[in-house]
């Protein structure tokens, strides 16, 4: 069976202090025997501090984003080598507010994640539609394109999770129905399937994000296609982003 992974996209939130104080309370509420992967991806200058304080537990550190050359001159980027050695074990790519600020998509998502996996990170690779295309009924060939951006016989998923995030439902307060997300969930496995083959798409975790909350985790990681969750606002609070995990745990007893 697939692991449960739930990460927190901190997003350009919390300053160092607030950032400690939230990783001590994750330390302290995290059992030491829950069987789920747990990552906090949080600003860029915070990385090396936060690096320190995780050492020798369960919890991994991401970074939001990262550059596909190994060093140059880009300025104001961050290469995959810099986030390894800042302390970086995963790094998330393409979501949807890079994809919708920044112009991101396509050959330059997948010159990312070829580097990430290249430097030694693993990858959560984001995906999905805005309200305007599952308005019309575009969910499965936006899932299908995003997938084939990336994913081909050059790029081994064994270190990728994919990230479903309806982008209509992010920061929004709305959020997929348990049955949407299984729906979505599933499609981005048979689309993974055709790709690569049934072995492969079996062995993904996929994600949920889209203003996921604590009353809402159980059911929607109780879906069989729904392994974990990418946490934005509720988990930048010890408390949710703690009960999201209990709601995944208590979801596979």
């Amino acid at each position: 069976m697939r692991r449960l992974y739930v990460a927190g996209n901190w997003k350009m939130n919390l300053n160092l202090a607030e950032a400690k104080a939230l990783v001590e309370g994750l330390k302290k509420g995290l059992a030491a025997e829950a069987q789920i992967d747990v990552a906090v991806c949080p600003p860029f200058y915070m990385l090396v501090a936060l690096a320190e304080l995780l050492k020798g537990t369960r919890i991994g550190l991401g970074a939001q984003n990262c550059h596909f050359e190994a060093k140059g001159a880009f300025t104001g980027e961050i290469s995959p080598p810099m986030l390894k050695d800042a302390g970086c074990d995963t790094v998330i790519i393409g979501h949807s507010e890079r994809r919708q600020y920044f112009g991101e998509a396509g050959e330059l998502l997948k010159k990312k994640v070829v580097a990430a996996l290249g430097a030694g990170l693993k990858v959560i690779y984001c995906i999905g539609e805005t309200l305007t295309e599952r308005e019309a009924g575009r969910t499965e060939a936006v899932i299908s394109r995003h997938l084939r951006e990336v994913c081909g016989p050059d790029v081994s998923l064994d270190h990728v999770t994919i990230a479903y995030e309806p982008v209509w439902a992010i920061g929004t307060g709305k959020t997929a129905t348990p049955a949407q997300a299984q729906e979505a969930h599933a499609c981005c496995r048979s689309e993974i399937a055709k790709i690569y083959n049934a072995a492969v798409a079996a062995a993904v975790p996929i994600q949920y994000g889209g203003s996921v909350k604590p009353d809402i985790a159980r059911e929607l990681m109780s879906q069989p296609d729904v392994d974990g969750a990418l946490v934005g606002g509720a988990s930048l609070k010890a408390a949710n982003f703690l009960g999201i995990i209990e709601g995944a745990l208590a979801a596979r007893k």
